[in-house]
């Protein structure tokens, strides 16, 4: 199959929507956690109970992509990218004037079916307009400008939940789903000029079949899930160790989170401009490598016994400029094994990251003791290592295909 089978070339729509768009998700997930403790009170419940609110969103994500990706490829990507939207604007609201625990549970597993809409889609859209390598550099420069989101949602929300209360951490993400659903309707084109005839339950089921027969797909996949599982190991572990171990206040550790983000752009930039030159699988197996480098560092300062502030974010920092060089080029390469059902393996590849990234989650929240960061920095360590092992399946794939 061609690179880009299209005869008309679609319209590429501003950037800044893309990034908008891609950024509701990540806001979202993000900006609540400050407020969750308080909400133990205000709900008159426990903080197990509380975690479900971010646990479901993850999961949320997760089964949403299943479907956005197949129906963009059938019906185009804006109309799904603007019922995303609606969904996750009105969902926020529900969430800011819940009206118990239930309420507000569901309110956040609808916002996270709407807000991973623009996660999902605006992959697509970057593959629509260009070709792969082009395709790696876009999506680099929408996933630098957009991990300002994560970055500064934390301190946001801090200063919201003290300013305002809990209920501001919400309307804020709504009304960027108002802004941003506004903008897309009025500037936002089609860019899916070749939509699949139809679709259906069997027709869904069996292109995401293929994806997982494709060895490639599963290696590019597969890298790109992996570097999800090194962040969510380190947003798993990092808070227990610096404020419960290091005793640092809550506020030292959402600054301290700014340098993980800027990595991870300082990734991205490097990515935006060297992928179209390098391609793909060059850029990879460099981002791979720097990651694992962070990896090790992390372990290595267990061995020698010094446990600090510096020893958990510095190593993450280098493992998170790696991740910003090798997941655009892994999400690009994933989404151009078959460039007629992009939208699915978008969404395919969506569900994995978020699947490793609970797993991830989960297994260190299992293992965290109560004096070194080791379950930690293990996982980050086996993260790396896997997605370079995911990698080599990737082009051991597309060795034997060209």
């Amino acid at each position: 199959m061609p690179d880009k089978p299209m005869s008309e070339k679609p319209i590429s729509p501003p950037i800044w929507i893309l990034i908008a768009a891609t950024a509701t998700g990540p806001l979202a997930l993000n900006i609540f956690v400050p407020s969750m403790p308080g909400l133990v009170r205000v709900f008159d419940t426990d903080y197990a109970t509380i975690q479900l609110t971010l646990t479901l969103y993850l999961v949320g994500v997760a089964i949403a992509q299943l479907a956005y990706g197949p129906l963009s490829d059938r019906f185009g990507r804006r109309p799904p990218l603007l019922a995303g939207l609606a969904i996750y604007a009105v969902a926020s609201l529900m969430c800011a004037f819940a009206w118990s625990v239930e309420a507000l549970i569901v309110g956040r597993v609808l916002q996270a079916v709407g807000g991973c809409a623009g996660m999902v889609l605006v992959r697509a859209i970057v593959r629509d307009v260009f070709e792969r390598d082009r395709a790696a550099s876009v999506i680099a420069v929408v996933t630098m400008a957009m991990a300002v989101a994560p970055a500064m949602a934390p301190a946001l929300g801090g200063f919201l939940e003290t300013s305002f209360g809990w209920h501001s951490t919400f309307l804020v993400p709504a009304a960027m789903g108002v802004i941003v659903l506004a903008a897309a309707t009025r500037s936002l084109n089609e860019t899916n000029l070749m939509p699949i005839p139809r679709i259906d339950l069997p027709g869904m089921l069996r292109n995401y079949g293929e994806l997982l027969r494709s060895r490639a797909f599963v290696g590019y996949a597969g890298n790109t899930a992996m570097s999800v599982g090194a962040f969510f190991a380190f947003l798993a572990g990092g808070p227990y160790v610096v404020i419960e171990i290091l005793h640092q206040h809550p506020s030292e550790y959402g600054l301290y989170f700014v340098l993980i983000s800027g990595g991870y752009m300082l990734g991205n930039f490097a990515a935006s401009r060297l992928s179209q030159r390098l391609g793909v699988d060059r850029m990879i197996t460099v981002g791979v490598a720097v990651s694992t480098l962070g990896g090790v560092a992390s372990v290595a300062s267990l061995l020698f016994g010094v446990v600090t502030t510096a020893t958990v974010f510095a190593p993450m920092m280098v493992v998170a400029i790696g991740n910003g060089i090798s997941q655009p080029n892994g999400i690009a390469g994933a989404i151009s094994v078959n460039p007629r059902t992009a939208g699915a393996a978008s969404g395919l590849m969506g569900f994995g990251q978020m699947t490793c990234g609970a797993v991830f989650t989960i297994i260190v929240g299992v293992l965290q003791n109560d004096h070194d960061h080791g379950a930690m920095a293990g996982m980050i360590l086996f993260a790396c290592l896997a997605s370079g092992l995911f990698h080599l399946l990737a082009r051991s794939a597309r060795a034997t295909s060209g």
